[in-house]
């Protein structure tokens, strides 16, 4: 799975929230307060930025409203969100939406999911290492107590994603995950479900796109007065496998998009390409050096020289594919390096040239002067190699097009 680059780190030098941890609720009166009091302390011991607890009530009949109303008059970084539809999905979707910080988060209202774990879920996002993080209850190191009958389903359900939907991430339904604010405006709109499947389909779009998932082991203790209903949790869960298979099937699964949006894009410019560029350039000569001399003895010069530009050049041309040129994905990957074979062809041409003129001209040259001769002459076919990548491999008509979903 091709991934996106790093992002840049989350600046943390203002007064505005870091973080938004949304908590989800539908008729909570019982543990509210308790829970969100409790969020709130955690919070503010341990974790070093601003932040902001909003509590989602989705179309709640109890107490719950009027309990996150003076919950959000009495803490100075709590909010509460009223919204006139039922469904998780939708609350966090709402939620999430309108949040200005820069770091997104939610965790469910019984606390289920110990809270250290919460600076280790965010801090990757922070850092710019991560897309999303979610936490994991069947990760090793993961400590989780809970009946047989949940911990059967549970299981299933991340076995039965595995298997149909090729899933690489562990937990889909673990209520403790967080994503980046720039890479939630571009994935909400393209996730439909409202309810419980809203994380899956939101981790199955993100992880086909090639955004960074994070997992972090949790301890995890089952609330014995959760009132989810578990068969029509799973129903609705195995309509959403059914339909996100579908659009799998179908290539309507909107990760294109997605991925051209969300890409940090190279830079288009001849300077910033010229950097990427001779970056690469500069680790593919070395690698070519250290070929090129451990091939030398057993196979002679010509030959070593080949293998070792061979090997250099397709991992060269791969490289310059992302970095360069910014283009991911396995679309047009095939055509790409046939291009740059033959790119590899005309350099081969320029230092086997120019060492059977150093044959011509000393019958037994130094070996350090046979490889002084070769790195320049791989610098100039290095040079001509870029001008033949931008003009002719990766064309700049074709870069806008070429990112695709894996």
């Amino acid at each position: 799975m091709d991934q996106l680059p790093l992002r840049p780190p989350v600046s943390v030098h203002h007064r505005e929230p870091v973080l938004d941890v949304v908590v989800p609720v539908f008729n909570e009166e019982a543990s509210l307060e308790r829970s969100v009091r409790r969020l709130h302390a955690h919070l503010r011991e341990t974790f070093p930025y601003p932040f902001r607890i909003t509590v989602a009530d989705n179309a709640s009949t109890d107490k719950t409203p009027r309990i996150a109303a003076r919950l959000a008059a009495e803490l100075p970084e709590a909010e509460w969100l009223r919204l006139a539809d039922k469904g998780r999905g939708g609350a966090l979707h709402a939620a999430w939406s309108r949040s200005r910080a820069p770091v997104l988060a939610y965790v469910d209202v019984d606390l289920s999911t110990d809270l250290t774990a919460l600076l280790p879920l965010v801090a990757p996002l922070i850092s710019g290492h991560s897309d999303i993080a979610i936490g994991t209850r069947l990760a090793r190191g993961s400590k989780v107590v809970r009946g047989p009958r949940r911990e059967i389903i549970s299981r299933c359900y991340n076995v039965l994603l595995r298997s149909t939907l090729a899933v690489g991430f562990s937990d889909a339904q673990c209520g403790f995950k967080a994503v980046r604010r720039d890479v939630a405006e571009r994935l909400l709109p393209l996730v439909k479900d409202t309810g419980w499947f809203f994380d899956t389909e939101l981790l199955v779009i993100a992880e086909r796109a090639g955004l960074r998932i994070h997992e972090v082991p949790v301890d995890w203790v089952d609330d014995p007065d959760s009132r989810v209903d578990i068969l029509a949790t799973a129903l609705a869960d195995l309509r959403g496998i059914a339909r996100i298979g579908r659009d799998l099937a179908r290539g309507t699964l909107p990760t294109t998009a997605l991925r051209r949006s969300a890409a940090d894009p190279a830079p288009t410019g001849l300077a910033g390409q010229l950097l990427r560029f001779g970056a690469v350039g500069a680790v593919s000569t070395v690698g070519y050096v250290l070929l090129y001399a451990a091939l030398r003895p057993p196979a002679g010069p010509q030959a070593a020289n080949a293998l070792a530009l061979l090997a250099c050049a397709l991992a060269n041309t791969a490289a310059n594919r992302r970095l360069t040129f910014g283009l991911r994905g396995r679309t047009g990957a095939l055509h790409h390096q046939a291009k740059g074979l033959v790119v590899f062809a005309v350099g081969l041409a320029l230092t086997s040239g120019s060492l059977a003129v150093l044959h011509h001209l000393a019958h037994r040259p130094a070996r350090p002067t046979e490889i002084a001769v070769l790195v320049a002459a791989n610098l100039a076919a290095t040079l001509l190699r870029f001008l033949l990548l931008r003009a002719w491999v990766f064309p700049a008509r074709r870069r806008g097009t070429g990112a695709t979903a894996a």
